[in-house]
Formats: structure tokens, C-alpha cells, sequence
């Protein structure tokens, strides 16, 4: 809990100030093209940057992870829903899990 509490903080506060401080230092409207996309995807490179090694460390097997990850990607990739990609690479996980305690 500790360490999520962290991690929610520090995501806060990066989005917070990539979000407020162009406001903050600059008076005229951002023009650069560069400039605004990089401040666009700021918060979710962070959000990817704490995320990703959650997925290799939340179960009991490297391969119950792996599977999960693939399994989420190809649905992510056929363009199916942020719910249905999460609940079909938890149900991939979950039933490698359970083939791998019966080995």
C-alpha cells in the first residue's frame, strides 16, 4: 500500500506540473509542434514507466506474466476495449498460473 501511495503521488505531481507549468512560464500559446506533443505524452510515459515492471513481478511465474502480457497485447492490437483486454490477459494469466501449479 506504501508503495502504491508513492507511486500515485509521484504520478499526480508529474501530471500536475507537466499539465500547469507551461502555463506558468510561458505567456504566449505554445506554437511549437515538437514542444506540445512532448508535454502531451509525458504523463503517459510515466504511467508506462511504473506499470510495465508491476506486470512481470504480479504472479508467481515469469511465464504466467509473459502470457498474460501477450495476451493482452494481441487483443490490444485487434482494437478490442480497455476491459475486455484486461480481463482476457487476467483470465491468460490466471489459467497458466493454474496449469502451472499442476505441474
Amino acid at each position: 500500500m506504501k508503495d502504491f501511495l508513492i507511486y500515485f503521488l509521484i504520478l499526480v505531481a508529474s501530471t500536475y506540473l507537466i499539465r500547469t507549468l507551461p502555463f506558468a512560464l510561458f505567456k504566449k500559446p505554445i506554437e511549437n509542434r515538437f514542444l506540445k506533443s512532448f508535454l502531451f505524452y509525458i504523463p503517459f510515459a510515466v504511467l508506462a514507466a511504473m506499470t510495465v515492471p508491476a506486470v512481470f513481478t504480479a504472479t508467481g511465474h515469469i511465464a504466467s506474466s509473459l502470457v498474460g502480457l501477450a495476451v493482452g497485447l494481441i487483443f490490444a492490437l485487434q482494437g478490442k476495449g480497455l476491459t475486455a483486454v484486461a480481463l482476457l490477459a487476467s483470465l491468460g494469466a490466471l489459467l497458466t498460473e493454474g496449469i502451472l501449479l499442476l505441474l
